[in-house]
C-alpha cells in the first residue's frame, strides 16, 4: 500500500520548474479498525452489565432467603406443615385480638342492664362459648387400609372418608338430641363449616388427617339409635363391610368438650327483623 500511495502522489513534470515530490499524507484509521474497537467496547460493556445484574440477583435471593429459617419447604408435606404452624401462630394472635374486642365491648356496655345469670348462660351455651361436660357418644371414622384385598369395583376413592360421611354423622347426632359436639376436639357451632381435600379435613382453618373423631353430649342410647337409623350413615356402613372403612362407636359416661374460641360473626347471613335469636324469658 505504501508503494501505491507514493506512486499515486508523485509530481508530474511541468514547464513551471523542476518536479518536486509531495510528502506522504498522514495515515488514517481504517473503517474496519474503528468497527473492531467499537465491538470490543460493546462486548466489555455487555459483560459488565451481566455481572452487575448477576450480583443484584444474588443479593435479592439472599435477602429473600433470610437464612435457613426463612427458606420455604420444597415438598408439599413440608409446605403444609409450615403453613399449619404459621396458621397456629396467627390463630393465637386472632384470639388475643378477639379477647381485646370483648373487653372493649364490655367496657362500652357497662352501663347497660345486665342479663340475668340464667339467660347469659343459655346464650353462651347456644353460641358454644361455654365448656360443657356430660354423658354422650364418641364416633370414630377412618380410611380403609390399602394393603388388604378389596372388590374389583372398588377404587382409591372408595377407601377414604369423605366430607359427606362426616356430615351424615354430625347431622344424625344433632337429630338425636345432641346438646354439644366436637369434631377433632374442636367445638362444632352453628357457624362451623368443614370440607375435605383428598383425605385431609379442613375445619376452622386447621388441617386434620384421619381418624376423624366426633364427640356428642346427650343421651347415649338415643344418639346411637338415631345415628344408625340415618340412611346416609347406613350407606357408609355398607362400605365399611365391603372395603374395610373404619367405624366405631363408644358410649361415654362423661365427656368434656371445650368452648369455641373462634369468631361467630356472620358474613353472609343475618337474622330477619323481629326474630329473637334466643328469646329472653318473661319477667327478666
Amino acid at each position: 500500500m505504501s508503494e501505491r500511495r507514493r506512486g499515486a502522489h508523485a509530481a508530474v513534470p511541468s514547464d513551471q520548474g523542476p518536479a518536486t515530490s509531495s510528502p506522504d499524507p498522514a495515515p488514517t484509521s481504517s473503517p474496519s479498525g474503528r468497527h473492531r474497537s467499537r465491538a470490543r467496547w460493546a462486548g466489555a460493556l455487555g459483560v459488565a452489565l451481566v455481572l452487575v445484574l448477576a450480583g443484584y440477583l444474588f443479593a435479592a435471593n439472599a435477602r429473600l432467603a433470610g437464612g435457613t429459617e426463612g427458606r420455604q419447604p420444597q415438598d408439599l408435606a413440608g409446605l403444609v406443615e409450615a403453613e399449619a404452624e404459621r396458621l397456629e401462630d396467627v390463630s393465637v394472635e386472632v384470639r388475643a385480638l378477639e379477647q381485646e374486642v370483648v373487653d372493649l365491648t364490655e367496657a362500652q356496655t357497662a352501663d347497660l342492664p345486665a342479663l340475668d345469670a340464667e339467660t347469659a348462660r343459655l346464650q353462651a351455651l347456644a353460641a358454644g362459648r361455654q365448656a360443657v361436660a356430660g354423658p354422650g357418644l364418641t364416633v370414630r371414622l377412618t380410611d380403609a387400609p390399602s394393603n388388604v384385598p378389596r372388590p374389583d369395583w372398588a377404587t382409591n376413592d372408595d377407601l377414604v372418608v369423605h366430607q359427606q360421611d362426616l356430615q351424615a354423622v354430625i347431622n344424625a347426632l344433632w337429630a338425636g338430641g345432641a346438646e354439644a359436639m366436637t369434631l377433632q376436639d374442636q367445638r362444632v357451632v352453628s357457624t362451623s363449616a368443614f370440607r375435605c381435600v383428598g383425605n385431609v379435613l379442613i375445619l376452622h382453618g386447621r388441617h386434620y388427617s384421619p381418624p376423624y373423631v366426633v364427640r356428642a353430649i346427650g343421651d347415649p342410647a338415643e344418639l346411637r339409635e338415631t345415628l344408625l337409623d340415618s340412611s346416609a350413615v347406613q350407606d357408609y356402613l355398607t362400605y365399611v363391610d365391603a372395603v374395610g372403612l373404619g367405624w366405631s362407636t363408644s358410649r361415654e359416661e362423661r365427656l368434656e368438650l371445650p368452648a369455641f374460641e373462634g369468631s361467630t360473626e356472620l358474613r353472609f347471613a343475618s337474622v330477619p327483623d323481629g326474630v329473637e335469636v334466643l328469646p329472653v324469658p318473661s319477667g327478666s
